[in-house]
């Protein structure tokens, strides 16, 4: 019953969002697995896999309120530091995810691509992201990017190297030529950068692309983040005002 209930309201927050004013692109910092984890005396790869259910209902939800560009941190260039036994654990996981889901969002419709490094990322793992890619890259119906091994500095200095190595000279470079340079030149700027757990910092995530962002911060963890709160992030953002410098 209580999942029903989740559900009707889900379903109001979607009957009375205002498509015009739906964010084009929604990036999400998906915090919390860890401590969701720790609450129930679970190892933190409990907590992960739990991580991992959440993201069928949101981007099914998000496909249907209109969103056109989801772009979700899934692994930073500093999570390297993290225990050994983890990160294998996280590689395993994605590889796992990979198999299971990436045939689902394609059904669905949905056009996978990764932003970050892919050095330092285990072979296999560089065989899943490129199948992914490959057979979504027709699919239209919403755009979602994973950020593994990312990081928003590392990005903006690719972009430079990137830059320098095309010969182009200092009067060559304005904001739109960097933009083509970074990861993903056809991904627009965030309208709307949504956290999980609490956490009021940016952790080094799409530093160029946030600039005008909106946030939306909740203290509920990720592995509890239901599409009824994702509509009421869409919702809040629908009732800004977006003066990006103005008055």
């Amino acid at each position: 019953m209580l999942r029903l209930a989740h559900k009707d309201r889900a379903e109001e927050v979607l009957a009375r969002l205002d498509p015009a004013r739906v964010p084009r692109h929604v990036a999400i910092i998906m915090d919390g697995n860890g401590r969701w984890a720790r609450r129930r005396w679970l190892p933190r790869t409990a907590g992960h896999r739990a991580g991992v259910q959440v993201l069928t209902p949101l981007l099914e939800t998000a496909g249907r309120a209109g969103v056109k560009y989801l772009t979700l941190y899934a692994f930073s260039t500093e999570n390297w530091v993290r225990p050994e036994e983890e990160v294998d654990a996280l590689m395993s996981l994605f590889l796992e995810t990979a198999r299971g889901k990436v045939p689902e969002l394609h059904e669905r419709g949905a056009r996978l691509r990764f932003l970050g490094r892919r050095d330092g990322l285990p072979e296999s793992v560089l065989r899943a992201i490129g199948e992914a890619e490959e057979l979504t890259r027709r699919n239209e119906r919403l755009n979602v990017y994973i950020a593994l091994n990312y990081g928003g500095r590392s990005e903006i200095v690719d972009a430079a190297r990137r830059m320098l190595a095309a010969g182009l000279s200092p009067g060559e470079v304005d904001e739109e030529t960097f933009a083509r340079h970074l990861y993903a030149p056809e991904l627009p700027e965030v309208d709307l950068l949504i956290r999980t757990s609490g956490e009021l910092r940016i952790s080094n995530f799409l530093l160029w692309q946030i600039a005008y962002a909106e946030f939306y911060v909740t203290d509920t963890l990720w592995p509890d983040f239901s599409p009824e709160e994702f509509l009421h992030a869409l919702d809040a953002y629908a009732n800004r005002s977006r003066r990006r410098g103005g008055v």
